[in-house]
């Protein structure tokens, strides 16, 4: 496998389409996955439209996280293709309304489990042999939210998909893959914009720029 290839779950905005956009711009074939088309679309204009020497490309892969089914043909795929993968960011989420504890709709925390948590828990035992075969390394976003005031569905979600990453990267420490729990800095998102209505996005930091800085930690 001479080319870099990376899988990004949830890369059609936000952090996962910086992330996408960083990587192909590095060199690296990317396969992007999402729901939304539009925002794939925008991701590979942009990368081509750089017409960097040495760019890297992107796959499309207009599907839903939740569907194990089509989940796993694309890992197969992957695996059939380029034998495994460098680099693996999970950065799919579902971001439901702020919610007291005692008024949880239990549809909003139903699609937050299967988005947040069952989706991570499904793609792990798919995406671990293709990092393992490429010598690969997976990237998780830590958040603050879980368990402070009003963070409803997301937040008992959010803080169930963090413990089973922190137990993957322990049970992998010392025999891989490199499994990584990071914060990135507050971004002026469309999920933090349900959080944080009103707030000033101006002073927060661009997607681009934490990208670039979560990838440079991770290669250091």
């Amino acid at each position: 496998m001479t080319q870099k290839i990376a899988l990004i779950t949830g890369a059609s905005r936000g952090l996962g389409f910086s992330l996408a956009e960083q990587l192909a711009l590095r060199g690296w074939h990317v396969v992007a996955v999402a729901r939304t088309v539009g925002g794939l679309e925008a991701l590979d204009d942009k990368v081509k439209s750089a017409g960097l020497p040495g760019a890297g490309g992107v796959t499309l892969a207009p599907m839903d996280v939740t569907d194990d089914g089509a989940m796993r043909h694309l890992c197969r795929s992957i695996h059939d293709r380029w034998g495994g993968l460098q680099f693996w960011a999970h950065t799919a989420i579902r971001a439901d309304a702020l919610t007291p504890a005692p008024s949880v709709d239990m549809a909003d925390l139903d699609k937050s489990i299967a988005v947040n948590l069952r989706a991570a828990t499904a793609l792990i035992p798919m995406v671990e042999p293709l990092l393992r075969a490429g010598q690969g390394q997976a990237l998780f976003l830590d958040d603050p939210m879980p368990g402070t005031a009003y963070a409803g569905a997301y937040g008992i979600t959010k803080a169930g998909q963090i413990a089973l990453v922190r137990a993957w990267a322990a049970e992998t420490r010392k025999i891989g893959p490199r499994v990584s729990l990071l914060t990135p800095a507050p971004m002026p998102t469309a999920v933090r914009a349900r959080f944080y209505p009103g707030e000033d996005r101006s002073v927060l930091a661009e997607p681009a720029d934490e990208a670039r800085r979560l990838l440079d930690q991770l290669s250091a």
